[in-house]
């Protein structure tokens, strides 16, 4: 019970192990520091007063209640009570009004919230950033979101993030193009980093800046004006894409080829579980490393349709014939459904592999 006891006074007595605003502290500690100070002064006035005496003494005269003295207090012990009367009901009336509206405003929370959100931070790992919150960046969120990919995303207008409520995502108000900021959302550990800001300068600054935080990292940048891409390519972003352009070959082909178009949302929008686009890599040890496409009959036995291959120098092999080998490192482009390609992934990983 007495370790217990000294374990609780530890705990409360230091305030980095719990994290809570420096004020809050202060305030938690003052009714504290009272009755320290109460149970002290009535030993030191009076050789009578036992611990508990003392500390029975100075809580019913701090909280007012007006019970009757342990022992009779002569002149010292009684202007003593005074002051601890005067102190104590102003010091613990200010500290109750301050905690009570420091919940009510949600500050506690807030803060907590923020902890919790820098220790979910800490431990992202292959995450995806998103640079700015506007229209496409909340439509890239909510994919991202719907496929259960973790991400952060980096806005400086914090009314846009008000009503962030995606999962597996956190939101952080800031300017991406600060490296401090790219740092804190993790981008040495990330895995990709997708700009859509609504300046071509800002998209630019913050791939040249991602870039040389993260030499791995693979970033896809919006474009505004297309001469401006070869600048972003330059800067280290390994796709560069304009919506306008798609927007408007996308109208074009609804016209021009509306069944094509067709086709394309079937396979592509994950609504859709009957059939699927994906793509997959073949990793070393792989059961799919080193086998034509015939013998891996991923056709015949999960009725998977190998759409094209993409090697590692780069070629596109499209409708690959069935002599087809299949080396480490080659992006498998496949068609099927979302239980037959999660196969296809499981054969594409090492053998090893969880």
């Amino acid at each position: 019970m007495h370790r217990l006891n000294r374990r609780f006074w530890f705990l409360l007595l230091t305030p980095r192990l719990i994290r809570l605003p420096r004020r809050i502290w202060l305030l938690l500690l003052m009714p504290t520091a009272l009755v320290a100070l109460g149970t002290i002064g009535y030993q030191l006035i009076d050789d009578r007063y036992s611990f508990i005496d003392a500390l029975y003494m100075t809580v019913i005269t701090l909280t007012t209640i007006g019970f009757g003295e342990v022992h009779q207090l002569d002149d010292r012990g009684k202007i003593f009570t005074i002051a601890l009367i005067v102190t104590g009901v102003f010091g613990f009336a200010y500290s109750a009004t301050e905690i009570v509206r420091s919940v009510v405003s949600g500050e506690i929370a807030g803060f907590l919230g923020k902890q919790h959100m820098e220790r979910a931070l800490a431990q992202l790992k292959d995450h995806i950033i998103v640079c700015g919150y506007g229209r496409m960046g909340h439509l890239i969120c909510k994919e991202f979101a719907r496929l259960g990919k973790s991400f952060v995303v980096i806005e400086r207008t914090g009314d846009y993030l008000k009503d962030f409520d995606h999962p597996h995502g956190i939101a952080l108000v800031g300017d991406a193009t600060s490296d401090e900021m790219l740092r804190r959302a993790g981008i040495d550990r990330a895995q990709h980093l997708v700009t859509v800001m609504a300046s071509d300068a800002d998209n630019l600054f913050t791939t040249m800046s991602a870039r040389l935080l993260n030499p791995r990292l693979l970033i896809v940048a919006r474009v505004e004006d297309m001469q401006s891409e070869q600048k972003l390519k330059r800067a280290g972003a390994n796709r560069v894409v304009s919506p306008y352009q798609i927007g408007g070959t996308r109208m074009a082909h609804a016209v021009l080829k509306p069944t094509v178009v067709d086709f394309i949302d079937l396979t592509t929008r994950t609504e859709h579980i009957e059939l699927q686009l994906e793509e997959t890599q073949i990793e070393a040890n792989s059961a799919l490393a080193g086998v034509n496409l015939r013998d891996t009959r991923l056709r015949a036995d999960h009725q998977i349709i190998i759409v094209a291959i993409k090697k590692a120098s780069g070629h596109m092999l499209f409708n690959p014939p069935p002599d087809s080998v299949l080396d480490v490192g080659d992006i498998l482009i496949a068609m099927g459904s979302l239980d037959h390609l999660g196969t296809l992934g499981q054969l594409a990983k090492a053998k090893n592999s969880p």
